[in-house]
């Protein structure tokens, strides 16, 4: 493919960068990228690589567009107040880059869906708020060999990791199972700052990016957290526990895909 003289304007920070350039960019437009949840985490990651070309871009969310929802989710308005939020996220990611193809799904992730949702994208991203899907997402991808990013967020603390086959645990690797119920707070109970959305979706999109380029090195094996309070990052080592885990494993004994019960958690520390 040839870019015309507006996709080499629009694109030249990237195509100055050696670790981009032309190929690079080229990869980038032709890449499937699936976001689940139009949210804190996916209002950000859906912006940046919206701006970055990458050429089709899938996101998937059964809600609409609340007030209490425009403190941290930035790709809506206050125009989309009772919109549905996969259609307010096209519009925005539209409006930015005509190049994109946004493709909504109004819908709640479920296993009865997630596999013919991540089948035909390059690399998913984990936006969601609640430990059943994030447990789900990370057994889809597992099983069908997915690249995913996850991150969760609560008060000033944000948390990310990557997860490649065969390169890397999955997040059942490390966290095993969902908590009892009631066992971690809402974002509802203990509050979220705006902010920590930015930071930990931006840091999900840079995560595609790079697996898109081949460039840089990911978050596979590392857990890597942010305290906001104290301006610290921490890359925090995994075990890899890949030979005995239920899903990843060996010899997996999670063989099917499972609809946990549904408790808002709004991220996952």
């Amino acid at each position: 493919m040839a870019f015309t003289d507006e996709q080499i304007e629009r694109y030249s920070r990237h195509i100055i960068l050696k670790e981009v350039g032309v190929k690079g960019q080229k990869k980038l437009l032709n890449a499937k990228v699936l976001i689940i949840g139009a949210g804190g985490l996916g209002s950000p990651a859906a912006l940046y690589l919206a701006a970055a070309g990458v050429g089709t871009i899938g996101i998937a969310d059964a809600d609409e567009v609340d007030l209490s929802n425009l403190q941290r989710q930035v790709i809506h308005q206050t125009a989309d107040l009772g919109k549905a939020k996969v259609i307010s996220a096209k519009e925005t990611m539209e409006a930015i880059n005509p190049d994109v193809k946004v493709i909504p799904y109004r819908t709640f992730v479920s296993s009865e869906n997630i596999e013919d949702l991540i089948k035909d994208h390059d690399f998913v991203i984990d936006g969601t708020d609640n430990f059943p899907a994030k447990f789900l997402i990370n057994d889809a991808c597992a099983m069908a060999g997915k690249p995913f990013s996850h991150g969760g967020i609560i008060r000033f603390q944000g948390q990310l990791m990557t997860y490649v086959p065969g390169e890397s645990p999955c997040y059942r690797c490390v966290f095993k199972n969902p908590p009892p119920k009631d066992a971690v707070p809402t974002c509802k109970q203990a509050g979220v700052i705006g902010a920590m959305a930015g930071v930990i979706g931006c840091l999900q999109a840079m995560e595609a990016i790079k697996y898109i380029l081949g460039k840089g090195d990911l978050l596979t094996g590392f857990l890597l957290t942010y305290n906001a309070l104290t301006m610290e990052f921490r890359k925090i080592k995994l075990p890899k526990e890949v030979k005995n885990c239920p899903v990843c494993g060996e010899n997996p004994t999670i063989t099917e895909l499972i609809d946990y019960e549904l408790t808002e958690c709004d991220g996952a520390i």
